[in-house]
């Protein structure tokens, strides 16, 4: 029953409840990220969601959009902003998301979605992370987040797929909340984002 219904009727519940008590935090940050980002305080990308369906993701902007002499965007180290950096350590990045869980395009928890330009890439066993809606947060994020390899980044997700439950969802948002305040596995090996994924070996 909690996949066949619970877990979508919990995601809208709490994603409301949620964005409610967040909604003075969002406006403060979509403030201060219009006047930095001059006018674009938001970001939208799309992403495959359940069923490999796309759909835009929405986050806080918070990095620039600086390019070099040659016009390719500079890393992102350089991109990033005062507010910006602040805003991706504290996670308050995923408050837009809350949004994508209303309208039924992600969970609160599941595996995360990623930039559409993989699909082609993962073999048959990577590709059932796409099984079920992504989610804000997931097993793989509270195992490391960015800080672990693409390969076993899809291994916790696809267990996530075969696994999931309202325990481990309790569990993995309790150890989310941990994270974030003990702001673990932000960043990997040094750099904002994660590395490109370029496809694996088998």
């Amino acid at each position: 029953m909690y996949r066949s219904f619970l877990k979508r009727f919990f995601d809208f519940l709490f994603a409301i409840v949620v964005f409610m008590i967040a909604f003075p935090v969002f406006v403060i940050v979509t403030v201060l990220l219009f006047i930095v980002n001059k006018g674009e305080p938001f970001f939208f990308q799309k992403r495959p969601g359940k069923n490999e369906k796309i759909f835009s993701v929405i986050k806080f902007k918070t990095m620039t959009d600086a390019k070099d002499d040659s016009g390719r965007l500079l890393p992102d180290h350089l991109r990033i902003t005062g507010i910006g950096n602040f805003v991706r350590r504290s996670s308050l990045d995923e408050i837009p998301q809350l949004l994508n869980v209303i309208k039924g395009e992600m969970s609160l928890i599941g595996p995360r979605p990623l930039l559409d330009l993989y699909l082609p890439l993962y073999n048959q066993r990577q590709r059932r992370r796409h099984e079920i809606r992504p989610g804000i947060t997931g097993w793989a994020q509270v195992n490391g987040r960015n800080t672990i390899s693409w390969e076993q980044k899809f291994e916790y997700d696809v267990w996530y797929v075969d696994h999931y439950s309202l325990l481990l969802d309790m569990k993995i948002a309790f150890l989310t909340v941990w994270n974030v305040f003990s702001r673990k596995g932000v960043n990997a090996d040094g750099n904002v984002t994660m590395e490109v994924f370029k496809g694996s070996e088998n």
